[in-house]
């Protein structure tokens, strides 16, 4: 209940963040540029940061649960990384639509296919996948990703490379409402079937033959439950650029302050991971103002001291 507050809590005031000041009663009366400011740069972009982090959180605690490892995050198994892979090739070759789409957010969602499909492939055999396949197939397609990505940077000219750099960190800009709407009816319908899921995830996570001896159906809940987190990881991707450790940081404080039970972790790591990447970017609006730091940058700066802690905790 309370991570659902404070999720409510920054879309109404996070808004209100920002290098320059804002009248609201301006921007209420319709008076520019108040108006435009609040409606068009904060509010959209303060939206896309809470459901943004809202689907890597919980991307991120459902590929905790899935592969029983507590160090998993979108980016262990591959997707995320292939998303950013598609995108720095939709800015190599100049791809500025394809199909009525942005070039960046089709060469994301392609790259994210291409990359779900291999892993599946590799870790299905006789119509059941194997945890530590899909592990296994996700943190080696994860490293040709990566290598192909700096390939393909090195090669670029210097507008492209300042490009692909720029979103390789990882930032929110303002969105235009229509694309935003639809991003948000895709996050928010896959996050429900995923919670309404909980208590086989729970199972899960105990063990692939608990869950089978308890009348899980162990296969279908695994090829469900990777293309829901990948689906989540990809989309975000597409808008944002790759933003790493919500996924790690957020299912962590949760399950460690407040319960393991998917039940509660899940919905908690939703609203918590939205407000989490939302704050950061409105620190990053603030911090240099007016230049802005990327919201990618602020939750490195915080999620690599944090996995230090965590390896020397687990040591």
């Amino acid at each position: 209940m309370g991570s659902a507050v404070a999720f409510v809590a920054a879309a109404l005031l996070l808004p209100l963040a920002g290098p320059s000041s804002l009248d609201l009663g301006r921007a209420w009366a319709g008076e520019e540029p108040d108006r435009s400011i609040l409606l068009h740069l904060r509010l959209s972009r303060t939206l896309l940061g809470l459901f943004g982090g809202a689907a890597l959180a919980l991307a991120g605690s459902l590929f905790q649960s899935m592969l029983r490892e507590a160090l998993a995050t979108p980016y262990t198994l591959g997707v995320s990384t292939g998303a950013a892979l598609g995108a720095v090739l939709a800015i190599a070759f100049g791809w500025h639509t394809v199909i009525g789409v942005p070039g960046i957010w089709a060469g994301a969602l392609a790259g994210a296919g291409a990359v779900l499909w291999l892993v599946v492939l590799a870790a299905t055999k006789q119509r059941q996948m194997s945890t530590i396949g899909l592990l296994l197939a996700g943190v080696a397609t994860n490293s040709v990703c990566a290598a192909m990505i700096l390939l393909v940077h090195s090669l670029v000219g210097m507008s492209d490379s300042f490009a692909i750099s720029r979103w390789l960190i990882g930032s929110l800009d303002a969105v235009d409402y229509p694309a935003l709407s639809v991003y948000v009816a895709v996050i928010v319908t896959i996050s429900i079937l995923v919670v309404r899921q909980a208590r086989q995830w729970n199972l899960l996570a105990v063990g692939d033959a608990w869950a089978a001896t308890r009348g899980a159906a162990v296969a279908r809940l695994m090829l469900g439950g990777y293309l829901a987190g990948s689906l989540l990881a990809a989309t975000t991707v597409a808008l944002t650029g790759p933003i790493g450790f919500i996924g790690l940081v957020v299912p962590h404080v949760v399950r460690t302050r407040v319960s393991a039970d998917d039940r509660v972790l899940m919905p908690c790591s939703f609203f918590l991971g939205g407000v989490l990447l939302a704050a950061c970017d409105a620190i990053g609006r603030m911090v240099l103002a007016p230049a802005e730091v990327p919201a990618g940058a602020i939750t490195a700066l915080i999620g690599g001291p944090y996995l230090v802690w965590l390896v020397r905790r687990r040591m």
